[in-house]
């Protein structure tokens, strides 16, 4: 395995603020061509995967904003397109925008078909998805040559699965698998964006010069900008399911206090532990005030509604206060004016759904809110690279120490969507998932990880086959049997597909691969370190 030993390996942010060593420039910052690139094509492929499954949800349910919902995924595919024609000319987003559309289109003849209990329907619809993430791939490929043409393909299926799973699970009122479902097909689509990043940067070079944004400062900027993004949205969406008394708004509002998790736990590596703690009460005091108000405008209880108002109005002025005393770079009122946008956004979309009349400001008005929100990521993450230059500069030397005296270690955190493989930040697209308080890993990951090679045979259910060395692995999805060189072990737990991934428990690929492994519940942490 690569060994990464640097000052920046101490700066491990778990939400993906890990930071990897540079290669390049001399000044950090989360601006520059790439880094805009990246953050544009992340935030509207990250929007459209939310709008998606919001308007999906619309859709089965009758609601009377279905229309609206439906339009402003249309809108997401406006920006969408324009960012294609950008690159490839308007021709091409001519001839893009028609097939990303009709996924859209098939989407909904899926949902319909579920509706009216048409079952022919239904397998029509996901036929033509099939047929559409191979034409869109296609374009892609034909597009650029650094992307294969096949592996888009997979891609572009596994954002299908993301979508149906959250939508059947919304349908067999499974709504906590529903969110999770959800924000892995939010999670995933920025993994694609920065594949799409990867491929457009290496094929315009001129166009988009290397090293004009630091890695680890564009990957700060991406991660704070997913996390606020989707927070933005969820808290609309748990907002309006508030209002009308669904049936899934506690696992809404359940998602969007996770999304606070992950944000809270980035606050806590760079800031420390103590500072995650004053933060997440402040930030979540928000939430709560949020619904306080949701609750007063369906009680009409004008009193409560003010009495929410003021409560935001001091919540703003708190937690303006911890990011100026945690970063010299952030302007105390500044931030207050800030958050004052963010909340207003938050009430204007509320109170126009609240309305039922105008459900187009409703969705005008969330969409503005992710669009902020990604704004404000972009802020966050230039006053911590400010406070921070030396960890985000090129200047950092390797240690000399001999890899003998080093110890590989990797560590995934319950409820993060990345990793740390020696220090260096490795995306995934779901979690770590904990089963009556047993620990399972997304196998593939893991193994990756440990340099071996992994295949899936779909037609026998040999979920993953791992060769490293002279070692030879099988895993079967639904068996608690496994074959090591041909012989078989009992795995102590189903291995199983959590998402679109195979899982296996944590302390028996531990003892597989010979590493020994800690769980530390309080922190949510599994840490692997090389024997």
């Amino acid at each position: 395995m690569k060994k990464v030993v640097t000052k920046i390996v101490l700066f491990a942010l778990c939400l993906t603020l890990l930071i990897p060593a540079l290669a390049s420039a001399a000044v950090p910052s989360t601006e520059g061509s790439k880094a805009n690139l990246r953050s544009k094509l992340g935030n509207i492929l990250g929007e459209h995967a939310l709008l998606a499954v919001i308007a999906m949800q619309k859709g089965y349910d009758k609601a009377g904003d279905f229309d609206q919902a439906a339009a402003a995924l249309l809108e997401n595919s406006d920006s969408l397109t324009a960012a294609i024609a950008s690159v490839y000319g308007e021709e091409a987003g001519e001839a893009f925008k028609p097939i990303w559309n009709s996924h859209i289109g098939y989407l909904v003849d899926y949902v319909k078909a579920t509706v009216a209990g048409d079952e022919p329907g239904r397998t029509k619809a996901f036929g033509a998805l099939d047929s559409y993430s191979v034409e869109q791939a296609r374009f892609f490929a034909k597009a650029n040559p650094n992307l294969v043409e096949a592996d888009v393909t997979n891609d572009l299926r596994m954002h299908i699965r993301h979508l149906l799973a959250a939508f059947s699970a919304y349908v067999n009122k499974d709504y906590t698998e529903v969110y999770n479902a959800a924000r892995t097909a939010y999670a995933h689509m920025y993994m694609t964006a920065d594949g799409l990043t990867a491929a457009i940067v290496k094929q315009n070079p001129d166009k988009y010069p290397q090293g004009d944004a630091t890695e680890t400062a564009s990957t700060l900027r991406s991660v704070l900008e997913r996390t606020l993004g989707e927070h933005g949205i969820l808290a609309a969406l748990a907002m309006q399911k508030g209002f009308s008394g669904a049936a899934d708004f506690d696992q809404a509002a359940a998602a969007l206090l996770k999304n606070s998790d992950e944000l809270t736990a980035g606050i806590s590596t760079i800031y420390g532990e103590a500072a995650g703690d004053a933060f997440k009460p402040i930030w979540n005091s928000h939430i709560g005030y949020l619904v306080d108000y949701v609750k007063a405008t369906a009680a009409k209880d004008e009193t409560k509604r003010q009495k929410a108002v003021s409560d935001l109005e001091e919540y703003r002025t708190k937690q303006a206060k911890f990011f100026a005393d945690a970063n010299p770079n952030f302007k105390e009122n500044q931030i207050a004016e800030g958050l004052k946008m963010h909340i207003g956004h938050l009430l204007e979309s509320f109170n126009a759904y609240a309305s039922n009349n105008t459900y187009s400001t409703a969705y005008a008005k969330l969409r503005t809110t992710y669009a902020h929100m990604a704004m404000t990521g972009n802020e966050l993450a230039g006053g911590v690279v400010a406070q921070f230059p030396e960890l985000f500069s090129s200047n950092e030397q390797p240690s000399t120490e001999p890899p003998t005296s080093q110890k590989d270690v990797i560590v995934f955190t319950e409820g993060s969507r990345y990793f740390t493989n020696d220090g260096e930040s490795v995306a995934m697209d779901i979690t770590p998932e904990v089963v009556n308080g047993k620990v399972f890993l997304p196998l593939r990951y893991l193994a990756e990880a440990l340099g071996a090679t992994v295949s899936w045979d779909p037609t026998d259910r040999s979920a993953t086959t791992i060769t490293i060395d002279d070692t030879t692995a099988v895993f079967w999805i639904d068996n608690n049997i496994m074959q090591l060189n041909g012989t078989s072990k009992d795995v102590g737990s189903i291995v199983h597909l959590y998402g679109e991934r195979t899982v296996v428990p944590a302390q028996f690929l531990a003892d597989l691969f010979g590493w020994d492994l800690t769980w530390n519940s309080a922190k949510g942490t599994i840490t692997l370190t090389e024997k």
